[in-house]
């Protein structure tokens, strides 16, 4: 069973969307035992880090996620909220990676937010194979972690930061798999093979 964490973001439905075309039906849950007992977990995430970790925090799911033992993967804002702190709203996050997430500084005609389709390089880890090297996949986000040892892939926007994070059996994407094409229905499907 596949359960995605069901705590009102806002990519959840296109989560569940290209999980149906790998054929596989997940579950959307908020229930501790239902998470516990599934084989994998996906934490979703577009929002703001502040209100989503109060509704965590409600919901009891910010001691639940960081004691998962299955892989489990954060997308964009729930990769975010599995570092330690974030710049947005000043807001403690779960401490999986010993990270800070900081807000990027337009420089240099670069807007914020980073939005769009970008390469992802110096790719590592169990989600990439090696052909996915310097391909594309779609970002949106105006706060970034920087690189740092669980550092499983790089995008150089502004500055080069973590695109992709892997400690134990957390894993983090900063971009949409969900949107990112061929090549995040790979990374989803390689996910679901772990």
């Amino acid at each position: 069973m596949i359960a995605i964490i069901d705590y009102n973001a806002g990519n959840t439905q296109s989560v569940i969307f290209a999980l149906q075309r790998l054929e596989v039906e997940p579950v959307l849950t908020r229930d501790v035992e239902t998470l516990r007992k599934a084989d994998k977990v996906i934490f979703p995430g577009v929002g703001e880090a502040s209100s989503t970790m109060a509704f965590l925090s409600e919901l009891g799911l910010h001691e639940i996620i960081p004691s998962l033992t299955q892989p489990v993967l954060g997308v964009c804002l729930g990769m975010q909220l599995m570092c330690e702190y974030s710049d947005e709203g000043n807001t403690a996050g779960l401490g999986i990676f010993p990270h800070r997430v900081l807000k990027f500084e337009p420089t240099d005609g670069l807007k914020v937010p980073h939005m769009g389709w970008d390469n992802i390089i110096r790719l590592s880890g169990d989600l990439f194979t090696p052909d996915m090297e310097n391909g594309y996949a779609y970002f949106v986000h105006s706060y970034y972690v920087p690189l740092g040892a669980d550092t499983a892939a790089v995008c150089d926007y502004i500055m080069p930061f973590s695109a992709a994070l892997q400690k134990d059996n957390f894993y983090g994407a900063q971009f949409h798999p969900e949107k990112s094409g061929p090549l995040g229905e790979q990374i989803l499907k390689n996910f679901l093979e772990l």
